[in-house]
């Protein structure tokens, strides 16, 4: 499907699009990129180590684990599919790129985010079924309804998100071909047109909307629930370790939901045009998480610190 979007000729879209980078801050890309080059090494590496565990433990074959990897594997196409060009943008000013990887960067960043917080609800659900009713906890969350579940997010991620390249695609654009980000998002790109973008802006905004507030309300109704249950525990020793198995992926919310809520704020209700601030954040949203994620997970899961330690243990030996 996305490759008879891609295919499509149209007589008003551009053949290529540029990429501005960072807005007045041109100068300093070389010194912009040291972070971002690090975080990208933490995402690639922090991630890629995590399926590694995962995949090859069979201790770790559970359902908190497996929903682990599916964020990884998110927060990996992410980074992929995003800094790369960043990187060739502030090393080499790179700034152009064509229609096709346009769209093509489009679709992934958008399809893979609205993943990302399908796979945070989904952790929300295996949190709450873990605390809250801890002996059926194998029977309810069986592989099947893990499996169902994984299925589910990434449908619901391609579908709510596969009509944003070709929206954008239809609309024509005379003017300037400059997107005044790091990356090709949908709302950046859909600005650059001259004709009515009525469509595009009315479906984003309930996309981000059904996302943002229906994902973020089913989390908090969860920890609520959890909550609830936690404070009748007997023993303050039995609450501690309910609180320290959902603090990973309550660090995690706040990585992805908290630039997200800052950048979605200030290009809906912002000055209009690109500042360095707002650009910075939307880099954020996408580079924070994939970032960070890992070190949370390793530093905050007892079984994901053993599982390390193991690989990091010299092997013995043996003498005969």
């Amino acid at each position: 499907m996305i490759t008879t979007i891609l295919s499509n000729n149209s007589h008003h879209f551009p053949h290529t699009f540029f990429l501005a980078g960072i807005p007045g801050l041109t100068a300093a890309h070389i010194w912009i990129s040291l972070p971002f080059c690090f975080m990208f090494f933490l995402a690639v590496t922090g991630n890629g180590v995590l399926l590694f565990l995962i995949q090859t433990e069979r201790s770790l074959h559970q359902p908190m684990f497996f929903f682990l990897a599916m964020l990884s594997f998110v927060d990996l196409v992410l980074s992929l599919s995003t800094l790369p060009k960043m990187l060739a943008i502030f090393w080499f000013g790179a700034t152009a790129i064509s229609s096709h990887s346009c769209l093509l960067q489009m679709f992934f960043i958008h399809a893979f985010s609205a993943m990302e917080s399908g796979v945070l609800v989904a952790m929300a659900v295996d949190r709450f079924v873990a605390i809250c009713n801890p002996l059926h906890y194998a029977s309810i969350l069986t592989p099947v309804v893990v499996a169902k579940i994984g299925g589910l997010v990434v449908l619901r991620g391609v579908g709510l998100t596969i009509s944003f390249p070709s929206l954008a695609r239809r609309l024509p654009y005379c003017g300037s071909h400059m997107i005044a980000y790091t990356y090709c998002e949908h709302m950046a790109v859909v600005k650059l047109a001259c004709g009515a973008t009525t469509v595009d802006n009315l479906y984003a905004f309930a996309v981000a909307i059904f996302l943002a507030v229906g994902d973020v309300a089913f989390i908090a109704y969860s920890y609520g629930q959890i909550v609830r249950t936690v404070i009748h525990f007997p023993s303050p020793e039995a609450r501690a370790k309910a609180g320290s198995t959902c603090t990973a992926h309550v660090c995690v919310i706040l990585f992805f939901y908290g630039p997200g809520f800052l950048s979605v704020v200030m290009q809906r209700f912002g000055p209009p045009t690109a500042s360095a601030a707002k650009v910075i954040l939307a880099n954020l949203y996408l580079l924070f998480p994939p970032a960070l994620d890992p070190i949370v997970y390793g530093v905050k899961t007892k079984q994901i610190q053993e599982q390390l330690l193991k690989m990091m243990r010299p092997k013995q030996i043996d003498p005969t």
